[in-house]
Parts: structure tokens; sequence; C-alpha cells
């Protein structure tokens, strides 16, 4: 068996005015992507559970096939951080961050500067944090990834730290261990404040509120954000710091669990330490819209592994955005240059498609509604589903999935 399982990054989604009330999955051109639907079965898939708008860490985990206890999950920190190749130790203290903008009221203007703080810029602010703040009788790490993305590890010099504590991310919050989206929040930075009564909690929630209030001083007035105020553009001049851990993972390896050789194409921290945990070899093929190249790896991939996983960015940030009509056009663009090439390349590999998770325009970030679920080989009889969509999905023979069953429906169907 070969096989491509393809995640498309928040594309469920729905009705929008803007496309005459249909989704951007429906409004969308997409060829190639309702080809294998006409070849396959559909479905649709709550990743985490129903009610529950999950983050893309938990998310890709459950797509892959791991079901954790909300207590049990380790925190996408500790995943950014072992993506990011941070040296981490049981008692350290991971968190994500994002650089945003806000006024002198802590106040958040934007979660992620416009989206328009380069490379060059978040490093130069990086290693400043980095050369004058100091932390009471602990050292921390921080490594920019990629965007407005960054990585925090703190560790004390005086116990193992909790990683029961709140975020200062007003838009996500903690929930046994998994971060949730808030469908709403007050957007101003929070103060961390631990969640149980423990030395250990109480005093990562200290050393979290410590950085972020020195931080902030060194970036109020650092070169980069002068330079951008002078051009009336959006400061960062905050991190907001979210979904905290303190442990290293220990699952089992995908190869065992599916007994397949997987490999995967992957691009960001958090999918990198996916990758890592579960022991599945990544590549990166390219930059995040090198779909022709991700299309033609996975092929390669393929002489050599039985399944290659690929998560394509995209669809996500114009969800977060609010932007219906840059999602379509995204969907459009990977039908054509990722789908598009990989159905020449692939000869009869098996390909199954769905995504991590939805973000509707309307909403501006995740939600707990489900995402379309696509299993597609020249061996499988049609259910009838003409195109690659929600509405084709809630009507699939496949039915109604939580994440963790994916791959194991998928291969049995494959299988049998």
């Amino acid at each position: 068996m070969k096989l491509v399982y393809v995640l498309l990054d928040g594309v469920g989604d729905l009705p929008h005015p803007s496309l005459n009330d249909l989704t951007p999955l429906e409004a969308a051109y997409t060829p190639n992507m309702d080809k294998l639907a006409r070849n396959g079965v559909m479905g649709q898939v709550y990743s985490v559970g129903k009610n529950i708008p999950p983050e893309s860490d938990i998310a890709v985990f459950s797509m892959l096939g791991y079901k954790f206890k909300h207590e049990d999950y380790v925190g996408r920190g500790v995943i950014e951080a072992i993506g990011a190749d941070i040296d981490l130790k049981d008692g350290d203290l991971a968190l994500r961050g994002n650089f945003a903008t806000i006024d002198s009221r802590m106040r958040i203007i934007d979660r992620r500067v416009g989206r328009s703080l380069t490379k060059e810029e978040a490093v130069k602010i990086v290693d400043d944090i980095k050369s004058e703040v100091k932390l009471t009788d602990a050292t921390f790490e921080l490594v920019h990834t990629t965007g407005h993305r960054v990585v925090l590890s703190i560790r004390s010099n005086k116990m193992p730290l909790s990683a029961e504590i709140s975020n200062t991310d007003p838009a996500y919050e903690r929930v046994k261990g998994m971060g949730v989206a808030k469908e709403k929040s007050d957007m101003k930075v929070q103060k961390c404040k631990p969640l149980i009564d423990d030395k250990a909690a109480k005093l990562a929630a200290k050393l979290v509120n410590e950085f972020t209030t020195k931080s902030i001083k060194v970036m109020k007035n650092h070169p980069v954000n002068l330079e951008r105020r002078k051009n009336n553009m959006l400061e960062a001049n905050c991190i907001l710091l979210r979904d905290a851990g303190n442990r290293i993972p220990k699952l089992q390896p995908i190869d065992e669990m599916y007994r397949l050789k997987f490999s995967c194409i992957v691009d960001m921290p958090v999918e990198k330490g996916i990758a890592k945990v579960v022991k599945m070899p990544f590549t990166e093929a390219g930059g995040l819209l090198e779909y022709e190249k991700k299309a033609e790896t996975a092929s390669s991939l393929l002489e050599d592994y039985d399944a290659v996983y690929v998560h394509l960015k995209g669809p996500d940030e114009f969800g977060h955005d609010g932007d219906a009509w840059g999602k379509k056009k995204s969907i459009e663009d990977i039908d054509k240059r990722f789908f598009g090439r990989l159905l020449e390349v692939i000869d009869d590999a098996a390909v199954i498609i769905s995504g991590d998770h939805s973000t509707p325009c309307i909403k501006k970030g995740h939600s707990a509604d489900p995402v379309p679920l696509l299993v597609s080989s020249k061996d499988i009889e049609s259910n009838g589903s003409n195109r690659f969509t929600e509405n084709y999905a809630k009507k699939g023979s496949l039915g109604t999935l939580f994440g963790y069953q994916v791959l194991t429906k998928a291969i049995e169907i494959l299988r049998s």
C-alpha cells in the first residue's frame, strides 16, 4: 500500500456572505480535488472532539491517530520547543509566543503585528531580549521560529516548574493541558496566574509575568520599533504567551501504530515537533507555498516509504484574517499547484484529504465545526461525492468520525 495523507490547515469553514453564502471550499474551483472525490468516499471529522475548537498541535496529533485525555497532553509550548531544537528537560517550562502590538494600556491592537514582521526584525528583537532581560533565579531561551512566532523556555534554579498556569494571550485558554481557542475574549494582555495552589505553579506564573514585563521594556523603544513607528507600521512591542508545558512526551512511534513506514513534509515548528515525537522522518520541501515541489517530494518519498503525511498551510491564515475571497483563492492555488502536480506524479497511490480544524472567516478563529474527509483510490467505489466540500462530507458514507479514528478507518478501507 502507498498513500499520501494531506491535511489542509484550517480548511473547514461556514457559508460566507461575500461568497453568496457558500463556504470557500464550495466557492473554489477545485477540479483536482473533485476528481479525487469522484473516486472516493467522504465523511466529516471532529478532529479533537465535539464542541472543542482545537489548536493545530492537538488537532494534528489526533488526526494522526493519537488520543489524549486532556490532562495527559503536554502542551503546545513543549511541541514547538522540540520542533525549534530547544534543549528541554522535564521541569523546564515551554510556551508558544506571538509578537503582538499593544497600546500603553496593554490593550492588544494586533495579535500578529499585522503579519508584517520580517525575520530580520524578529531576530534583532529576540537577540536584544536575550541579552538584556535577566530573570530572578532562572534562565530562559527565546527562539524566533517563523513570522510573528517565537518559543520561550524557562528553567528555574530553585525547582522544576509546573505547567499549570494561565496564558497571557487572551485568545486561547488552557483546558486541562489542552489549548482551546476562545470565541470571545478581552483583548488585553492577561496576567499569568497559577491554576493550582502549588509552589511550582506560583513560581512559573511569576517568572512568566517577569519575562513579559521586562521584555516589553526592551521592545518599547527598540530600534526595530522606532523604524516601524517612523514608517507608520505596527510595532512588535509585546510577546503573548500560551500553552505551557513542562515535560517531554513519550508516544508510540507512528510506524508501529499502523505497520506502515511513514515520512512527512512539514514547515512549521509545531509540525516538526510532532514529527519528532512520533518518530516520523520529515523534510521541508521548499517554502510554505512551494506546492509543486511538495507534491514532487511526496512522490519521491513514496519510493522509500509506504505513507507520506503532508501538512499544507495557506487557508488558515485567511480564515484568521476574515478574508473569504483570499481563502477561496488559497484553496484554488493548492488544488492547481499541489493536487494538480500530485496527480501527475504519484501513479496508483491512494490519497486522503482532510483538515486539522475549521477556521471560519466569519469567526476569524478556530471553531468546533467538523472538517471534510476524503479517502480516494482507484480501487474504491465512489459514494456519489462529486466535490471535496463540507456539504458532500456531511452526506458521505463514512459518516462522522473523530480525528484519532481517521487513519485507522482509511487504512482499513484501503486494505479491504
